[in-house]
């Protein structure tokens, strides 16, 4: 992707967007007038909608957002079964996406099959003798992203943002986080033993009796636990810092001898001298516990981990055996289809062949063109809240809007699509297909070690409804999936898109300047370009963001961790700001014409609230607040607008309703 436009430019991209306003007229339902919008604007405007929609039994939750992607998975079903019907040149991509879908629909050859895939893979385990043997079977499963002990990458350098090195991670557990090992709390001991319970079950199924697969699981959780020790908390892995720790391999051949890295990389194919370790104390605590915990229970592990790796990719009661494990995370009733389950498969295994079928049937150049328009819009925006900013320095200032400057720009889907000729694909071997990709895949991943980034890279595939920044490469990135209703909408008023994708789009630009992102210069390098006094004056706004939205609940009195989720919160306070400088620059935003009885500011909050509407089961919204890094779907809604002035105006908020914040307690960052 080319980098920023010029101003000139990007003037002329504002000066186009008036000829978008008033195309469409989208009407504005389920707003629930009996309440006040001060109290819960959330609620307001998704009441109605919340009261009366259902889960589907195959989901864990409903609406927008995360969950989008259930309709999207039907419409990739829809490509997918029409695809693998027709006959198509022999190698070509639609070749292997069909192929690849037929055979993992066809769950009668899988059935037969049993847990015969993978048979060889737990004779290997069987005959490690010593530890020489053993990390050579952990390093042929890195090959096929197996990760069990150590899990290997190759990513951009976070100091020298151009090249890319070798990184390694903590891993080696079972349960979502090392969390879950320590609490004992009643929902997170019902998961606890729902995982017990599911080692149980698959050491059962490949052969074990009742006695001893009760035995082996608990050795297993046994080692979990220990490895589960080492490991940060995600509070902790918010530190870009202390996960930059880029070792010399002879050093850490002298730090980790019972792990090997001269083996285990010579083994891989990885030419490298060093390695960013991302999480030292991992391997650390790795290195001893390769010769503390007995070679004969080291096994028992590893075939754990490999039967969990592969237990949806075999027979009915492996699949069955994952479901009821999983159900207990999120409160899905039943499991999704077999077709749906195959359209995510594809999505992960052979996404970019799967997003360009996508795009020709969904997504149009017109649409792209509209977002960049929007991009362009709020990136000025963005500028003018710089100059405006009272607590940071003029030097400060020209650093950060150099910054934003930079940033590269992704609509859509890629200028170039991956190639997957390397993958081979055939009708009646699912499992193969499967290895075979992780193979393509790791090889990709390798192919990149001491090479210069391919800045052309997407990571995540187009049909999924997301958006990210890469703070590395400075860029934002916003595929098809989202560029859809209630996100955005070619036809739509510009107060929607401002409110829909333009908080998005701010929300992306902003973690560029978030307590991660800000730490990265305009090269996505790991470096400081803040003055030491505009620094404090930054981390102090961070904290307030973190105290303020540590004392929000769901569930009662479950408590959002505000130090795990202050980079989302952050983007959420700043991305509705900067949207909505941006909305009040075009013609709409200028005037005060309603449509529907709403004003345009009503519409532009109206719409913020609208595509965070969401519904969730209890055991899924408990999942999330321990694992996502992002505030619930209400609390997207209600916690920055409660720090947006704008919205008091716009919905007479004032002291006594429960969204009021006194003026001098919003928080404003950017």
């Amino acid at each position: 992707m080319k980098k920023t436009l010029v101003l000139f430019s990007a003037f002329l991209a504002f000066a186009s967007c008036s000829k978008h306003e008033g195309k469409k007229n989208v009407a504005i339902t389920g707003i629930d007038s009996t309440l006040t919008p001060g109290n819960d604007f959330f609620k307001y405007v998704n009441g109605k909608w919340y009261d009366s929609v259902s889960i589907p039994a195959s989901q864990s939750g409903v609406g927008a957002y995360m969950f989008m992607n259930f309709p999207q998975r039907m419409r990739l079903q829809g490509i997918l079964d029409s695809i693998s019907k027709s006959t198509n040149p022999a190698e070509s991509v639609a070749q292997k996406v069909g192929d690849f879908y037929a055979s993992g629909m066809d769950t009668v050859t899988i059935d037969k099959r049993g847990y015969a895939p993978i048979k060889p893979l737990l004779a290997k385990i069987d005959a490690i003798s010593d530890l020489p043997s053993l990390m050579n079977f952990v390093v042929n499963e890195v090959k096929v992203y197996n990760p069990s002990i150590i899990s290997f990458g190759v990513s951009p350098d976070d100091k020298n943002s151009k090249m890319n090195i070798a990184q390694i991670y903590q891993t080696g557990i079972g349960l979502p986080d090392r969390d879950y090992y320590f609490k004992s709390d009643s929902s997170t001991v019902a998961i606890q033993e729902a995982y017990k319970k599911y080692l149980i079950t698959l050491f059962q199924q490949t052969g074990s009796n009742a006695e001893e697969a009760k035995k082996n699981a608990d050795l297993v959780y046994g080692i979990d636990k220990q490895l589960a020790t080492s490991h940060k908390t995600k509070v902790e892995l918010r530190d870009v810092q202390a996960n930059y720790n880029k070792i010399a391999v002879t050093d850490l051949v002298k730090r980790h001898p019972n792990i090997d890295w001269t083996a285990f990389l010579n083994n891989l194919g990885a030419k490298t001298d060093s390695i960013n370790v991302c999480q030292p104390a991992y391997y650390d605590a790795l290195n001893k516990l390769l010769k503390t915990i007995p070679l004969n229970n080291w096994k028992i592990y590893l075939k754990a981990n490999s039967i969990e790796r592969y237990a949806d990719d075999l027979s009915k009661p492996f699949v069955d055996a994952s479901f009821e494990y999983t159900k207990v995370l999120s409160g899905q009733a039943v499991q999704k289809s077999r077709g749906e389950k195959m359209a995510n498969v594809i999505d992960s295994y052979l996404g970019e062949a799967l997003g360009e079928l996508y795009v020709k049937k969904y997504f149009s150049e017109d649409a792209k063109k509209r977002m960049l328009v929007l991009v362009n819009n709020l990136q000025k925006a963005y500028g003018k809240r710089i100059d405006k900013l009272e607590w940071m320095s003029p030097i400060t200032k020209q650093k950060a809007k150099e910054k934003l400057f930079a940033i590269t720009k992704k609509i859509g889907y890629p200028d170039k699509w991956r190639d997957y000729s390397n993958v081979n694909v055939a009708r009646n071997t699912y499992f193969e297909n499967i290895i075979s990709a992780s193979k393509a895949a790791y090889q990709f991943q390798l192919a990149k070690l001491g090479k210069p980034v391919d800045k052309s890279e997407w990571f995540t595939t187009v049909p999924t409804v997301t958006a990210y920044n890469n703070p590395t490469a400075n860029e934002i990135v916003f595929p098809a999936g989202i560029l859809q209703a209630p996100y955005f909408d070619n036809n739509a008023d510009d107060a929607l898109n401002y409110g829909g994708i333009g908080m998005v789009i701010g929300h992306e630009i902003t973690h560029t300047f978030d307590d991660q992102g800000a730490q990265y210069d305009r090269d996505g390098n790991l470096k400081n370009w803040w003055t030491k006094e505009d620094y404090a004056q930054f981390k102090s706004r961070i904290q307030q963001v973190i105290n303020l939205y540590s004392t929000y609940t769901v569930l009662g009195d479950l408590h959002i961790n505000g130090a795990m989720t202050v980079g989302e919160n952050t983007a959420d306070i700043a991305g509705i700001a900067v949207a909505y400088d941006a909305f009040k620059m075009t013609e709409q935003g200028k005037g005060n014409t309603k449509i529907d009885g709403f004003t345009p500011d009503q519409r532009f909050f109206i719409s913020i609230a609208k595509i965070w509407r969401v519904k969730m089961k209890d055991e899924f919204l408990r999942l999330w607040i321990n694992n996502n890094p992002h505030s619930p779907p209400n609390w997207r809604v209600n916690g920055p607008l409660m720090n947006t002035t704008p919205f008091y105006d716009a919905f007479n908020v004032k002291p006594g309703d429960k969204m009021f914040l006194p003026k001098k307690d919003r928080i404003t960052i950017w």
